[in-house]
């Protein structure tokens, strides 16, 4: 179903880093995870993945700030986002997507709906 193709994975959080990279590898993408969001810019630079799955609350650094920058950047532009939070109020899937971001889904997620959204932007 992946086709080989990667998804740079946003996470801080163990967990669902991990159940995020399972459900990746189990349809066919590589997954490369990324637990802090200062090294994405590097990693996704040098990856070059096929989509990154962004966490919004982080440490250190804010979601929203990560994917202005990858937008920002001319060799990641192109690269879709897809963004996903626990925290979803009515006005934040809009500044999410205002931000850059070309889909969204709330934490928890529904396996089935997460992978349809991953094959969507794919």
């Amino acid at each position: 179903m992946g086709g080989g193709k990667t998804v740079l994975v946003v996470e801080d959080n163990e967990l669902n880093l991990r159940l995020f990279c399972d459900l990746l590898t189990a349809h066919g993408y590589g997954a490369e995870p990324v637990r802090d969001g200062r090294d994405v810019m590097a990693r996704a630079t040098a990856v070059r993945p096929h989509l990154i799955i962004m966490d919004i609350q982080l440490p250190h650094v804010s979601g929203m700030d990560l994917i202005a920058a990858v937008k920002a950047d001319p060799l990641l532009n192109a690269t879709p986002i897809l963004a996903v939070t626990a925290y979803a109020g009515r006005d934040d899937e809009q500044r999410i997507r205002d931000a850059g971001a070309e889909a969204y889904i709330s934490k928890p997620i529904s396996v089935i709906r997460f992978i349809e959204a991953v094959s969507a932007l794919i």
